[in-house]
């Protein structure tokens, strides 16, 4: 089954890398891919149901990741998943994420453990990546 994925993420580069991260994971398709906080809470208005894990990262370059948390989890659907991947996920801001109803948080440095959470989401096991 595939993994429909909402990814909200500013930076180019990381939009690639974790592309192509969920791509060595196996079924996994981006279907949303915004920069903003103002992008995401509309992406996620108009597209109810259409996706199954939210990737969120906290500090964008318009908005927060933190306000987009509680409305992607409003929003999934009973299988969704709303995962943060940020630099910024230190002990706090994480219980504040799980809080505001994130299923798992991450930092960017703690990638095999992000692609381990996501592999189990796929069904698939975990490709050797780097950490």
């Amino acid at each position: 089954m595939t993994v429909r994925v909402l990814l909200v993420e500013d930076m180019k580069h990381m939009q690639a890398v974790v592309t192509d991260l969920l791509s060595t994971l196996g079924d996994f398709q981006v279907v949303g891919l915004v920069s903003t906080e103002a992008e995401a809470k509309l992406w996620l208005s108009e597209n109810p149901g259409a996706w199954d894990l939210a990737i969120v990262d906290l500090v964008l370059d318009q908005g927060s990741g933190i306000a987009v948390v509680p409305r992607a989890s409003d929003m999934r659907h009973d299988d969704g998943h709303v995962v943060v991947f940020s630099d910024y996920a230190s002990g706090g801001i994480r219980s504040h994420c799980e809080k505001l109803g994130a299923n798992a948080v991450f930092l960017k440095s703690e990638t095999r453990e992000f692609m381990d959470y996501c592999s189990a989401l796929g069904g698939h096991a975990a490709a050797a990546a780097p950490a």
